[in-house]
């Protein structure tokens, strides 16, 4: 896949979110009357979103690679899991920040998953400037510090902020104001929008368990559960 400019990443986040705006969405047709029509429209419907489902997954089966062991991206639990859950995430994502407690506690009790971080700042300026220091804080070992510091600040997200947080968690500013305008910080942000946009991913969070793209409002997900099911499938 060749890799976009490196201008583009400012221009990122309006780019995507216009593409999120022109996916169309269909409403599912009032039941007929007939109880054997309404039967077989709602087959038919079943029918459509298992097809759904696995085109789905389909994209993300041809990106595996990418998605689960491209080693720039950060791996916040166990890099030698038999499940690896991959997580497109912003910090300024109320829903991010509403399910990482959860998420973190499935990875504290389940030390076989594997989770890898997909920096995809797409809703404010200030989200480039938290994904861009998280990956600076990787180069220095303290990923896991700033993005849970991150993910625990509350209100508006801003850059007094932002690098407050990191100071408090450890993070060599100095150092790491260097390094989030190096190339690879670029390289890894452009190539998590490219694979966003291979699977179809035009929201966050958005989480991917062992190939299997989830579809539920990120409040309803059983992180546990979903890990199950995908041991299950590789019976």
């Amino acid at each position: 896949m060749t890799a976009l400019p490196r201008t583009i990443p400012a221009l990122l986040p309006s780019l995507v979110l216009l593409a999120a705006l022109t996916v169309p969405v269909f409403a599912a047709p009032p039941l007929p009357a007939d109880p054997r029509i309404a039967r077989a429209v709602q087959d038919y419907l079943r029918q459509m979103q298992a097809e759904e489902s696995r085109t789905r997954d389909q994209r993300a089966a041809d990106r595996i690679e990418a998605l689960a062991n491209n080693p720039a991206s950060p791996v916040l639990a166990n890099p030698k899991g038999d499940i690896t859950i991959v997580e497109f995430s912003d910090y300024a994502c109320p829903y991010c920040k509403a399910a990482e407690p959860r998420l973190m506690a499935l990875t504290n009790a389940d030390k076989r998953v594997k989770l890898v971080m997909k920096e995809y700042p797409i809703l404010t300026r200030a989200s480039m400037t938290a994904s861009r220091l998280a990956l600076a804080a990787n180069k220095q070992g303290k990923y896991r510090q700033v993005h849970l510091a991150l993910m625990r600040l509350e209100g508006a997200l801003d850059e007094a902020g932002i690098f407050e947080a990191a100071r408090a968690a450890g993070l060599d500013i100095n150092r790491a104001r260097r390094d989030m305008l190096s190339p690879d910080v670029s390289d890894e942000i452009i190539a998590n929008f490219n694979l966003a946009r291979g699977i179809r991913a035009f929201q966050t969070p958005t989480y991917i368990v062992d190939g299997h793209i989830l579809t539920a409002d990120s409040a309803d997900i059983d992180f546990a559960r979903e890990v199950a099911a995908a041991r299950s499938r590789r019976k």
